[in-house]
């Protein structure tokens, strides 16, 4: 009979020497660990197989249109924020097989079964990457928050469904964060299975879920003392008053309903190279293209869905040209679908506050400047 679990108000402890084993745990139960790991020297989340993968005593500087890693304190392993990438491309692929269609006969066959869905636990997400989650659930259609007219993804849903999100709280905001404005950090709001609290010893833990609950109990956790609670507390209200960045929403998307020929846009295209990263970086961005191949004998067909861009000029292609065949018109649409339109098509914002987006931008374009502007 298991061991009853040490919970004060929520909140447990795990000593830091119990990361490796809350990993060995997570991959015993069958999950696949989804950390955040170097790599071509950016943070980004991958498969691990142990908590040495994870990056440890790294720390990153973000500005607009710049991002470096920099040694941190080795007692550490979750001092940075985000990377290029997130959980987004794990449960909705950047590449994914709708179908394939084989000659059989005189007629066409159709496979329609898709790829294997992967049983992920997702282990130093951030906050705001769990609102991002949060949204695209209302994008496709997973829950019942999804707004009326949306298509439901499958594959998303199940992926979605199965994952465990272990969500590490930002004691240490980036230089292009601004999620206190979007309300979605730094600290873990809904939708969490564990929520932790990184201090130098250990992590304070809140149990989100009842599968949350359910790992903690196979994990060595003891009741948090007094000073670790208080300086967990502590270190979110530093992040919340450290934000690298600021949004100021009140009155935002009827500014932009109103901005539609502002010559700012202008200016703007100007700096624009329509390059997509923004769209390619960001955690809700959904846009999709679908590409047809055919084997050389022609008895085989197959049907691919891949991330597309809004930047792009044949995005919105059709028979008489493009629609927005302008960089001005193309980074318009983004930042008001982004900002202010997403609200009547999901009932909420289409922005979490990452700020990878400024950070991943070429040119060093900040949507935030730009918002107010």
């Amino acid at each position: 009979m298991a061991e009853p679990v040490t919970v004060t108000d929520g909140l447990t402890y795990l000593p830091r020497s119990a990361l490796e084993e809350l990993v060995r745990t997570l991959r015993d139960d069958g999950y696949t660990v989804i950390a955040p790991v170097v790599v071509d020297g950016v943070v980004s989340m991958r498969p691990v197989e142990s908590a040495a993968q994870i990056a440890k005593g790294a720390r990153d500087e973000q500005d607009a249109g710049r991002y470096r890693l920099a040694e941190g304190d080795a007692a550490l392993s979750f001092e940075y924020v985000v990377g290029p990438d997130g959980p987004k491309r794990y449960l909705y692929p950047p590449q994914q097989r709708l179908f394939r269609l084989h000659i059989e006969g005189e007629r066409f066959a159709v496979e329609a079964e898709g790829p294997a869905v992967p049983r992920l636990a997702f282990l130093g997400l951030r906050p705001c990457e769990m609102a991002a989650i949060r949204v695209q659930d209302r994008v496709f259609a997973a829950t019942q928050a999804a707004a009326p007219g949306c298509e439901a993804e499958s594959y998303f849903r199940r992926a979605r469904e199965q994952a465990l999100y272990l969500v590490v709280n930002c004691t240490r905001p980036g230089g292009t964060c601004f999620c206190v404005s979007m309300g979605t950090g730094p600290q873990a709001g809904e939708g969490h299975d564990l929520a932790l609290t990184e201090l130098r010893s250990g992590f304070v833990i809140a149990i989100g879920s009842d599968r949350g609950m359910a790992l903690v109990r196979q994990l060595p956790v003891r009741a948090p003392s007094d000073a670790e609670r208080e300086l967990a507390e502590l270190k979110l209200q530093t992040a919340r008053e450290h934000m690298g960045r600021g949004l100021d929403q009140d009155g935002l998307k009827d500014a932009l309903d109103h901005a539609i020929e502002h010559p700012h846009w202008d200016e703007v295209a100007e700096r624009c190279l329509s390059c997509g990263n923004c769209t390619q970086v960001c955690p809700t961005c959904f846009c999709t293209t679908v590409c047809d191949s055919s084997s050389l004998d022609g008895r085989h067909h197959t049907r691919v869905q891949y991330w597309e861009s809004c930047f792009t000029h044949r995005f919105s292609y059709t028979t008489a040209g493009p629609v927005r065949n302008t960089i001005r018109a193309r980074y318009r649409h983004w930042l008001r679908h982004k900002l202010g339109t997403w609200w009547d098509q999901f009932g909420c914002s289409g922005c979490i506050g990452c700020g990878r987006c400024i950070t991943w931008c070429p040119a060093a374009i900040d949507i935030t400047r730009e918002a107010a502007a």
